[in-house]
């Protein structure tokens, strides 16, 4: 996990598109723009919460003189898309532009879709899958980078716990069922993600009981794993907290998947859970304020 994370560290050079000699100009005298891309919902409530970020760190994001404007892309389902961002910037005439993506970890998405989509990376099997699903490809004129995700950085441990303690009554009787969407190409990379917010629990909040359970596409949106994992939890302990590990909050997964195998489980009386998500996060707006002041002094 230590060299995924190095590695993600150095996105920043392996996501930066080529530019000719000729078409370089001193930093201080570039227009450079901020895209906050997430994946997309049919859920307006968690559209919002995604848009709800570029409006609580704009004034910031402006603060820092290199940078000229932010904008919020939905990656599929909705408007405007990355395509109908990247197509504004140039119209507007950046030269630059950092896509901070608001993801939880190294994904399909975020490793090859995005890429794929700004015209960074031309794989056609990747091409041909996003037409497929209607999701426009466009290269800018302006150079893109990428950051890397949000799992390098201790948030989202630091989230869990905080939720997690808020529904704990005793540590030392409860199981904690962590669910999330999970992926099929980088199954490995988000197990240990969850794994290592277990261990983060096991010292922070006393909890030895931890389990993890997908609810995405990789278990065709399933009630059973949460199902699975709450009775297991039994097994070893007397009441199960369910904690989503969603980045905003969607009815669909919150409560048609989650809250319906929490009702269906025997037990459940026995079960705490709360129909939250990552979002709202003060330490997210940090994060990517942060990020994008990092990578545009690579600019």
């Amino acid at each position: 996990m230590r060299v995924i994370k190095a590695a993600l560290l150095s996105l920043v050079v392996a996501f930066t598109a080529c530019k000719s000699p000729e078409a370089e100009t001193a930093t201080n005298e570039k227009n450079i723009g901020v895209l906050l891309v997430n994946h997309g919902s049919h859920s307006e409530m968690w559209r919002d919460m995604l848009v709800d970020i570029e409006h609580q760190v704009k004034e910031e994001i402006l603060a820092n003189e290199k940078i000229s404007g932010i904008k919020t892309a939905f990656m599929e389902y909705n408007e405007p898309s990355i395509a109908t961002r990247l197509k504004e910037f140039d119209a507007e005439g950046f030269d630059e532009i950092v896509i901070v993506p608001i993801f939880l970890t190294v994904s399909s998405h975020y490793s090859h879709d995005i890429p794929v989509i700004c015209g960074i990376s031309a794989d056609m099997k990747v091409q041909e899958d996003l037409a497929k699903e209607k999701i426009e490809v466009y290269k800018p004129k302006a150079r893109v980078t990428i950051t890397p995700p949000l799992d390098y950085t201790t948030i989202l441990k630091k989230n869990i716990e905080r939720r997690v303690s808020a529904l704990s009554e005793n540590s030392a009787n409860e199981g904690v069922l962590l669910v999330a969407y999970g992926d099929a190409d980088y199954n490995q990379q988000w197990e240990e993600m969850v794994s290592d917010i277990g261990k983060y629990l096991k010292v922070k909040t006393g909890h030895e009981s931890i389990a993890y359970a997908w609810c995405g596409h990789l278990v065709n949106y399933s009630t059973q794993p949460t199902k699975d994992g709450i009775t297991k939890l039994f097994e070893l302990e007397d009441n199960v907290i369910v904690v989503p590990l969603l980045v905003a909050n969607d009815p669909y997964f919150q409560d048609e998947i989650i809250q319906t195998a929490v009702n269906e489980v025997a037990g459940s009386s026995k079960v705490k859970y709360v129909q939250d998500a990552i979002l709202p996060d003060k330490n997210i707006n940090t994060w990517v304020v942060d990020i994008t002041n990092k990578t545009v002094e690579t600019l």
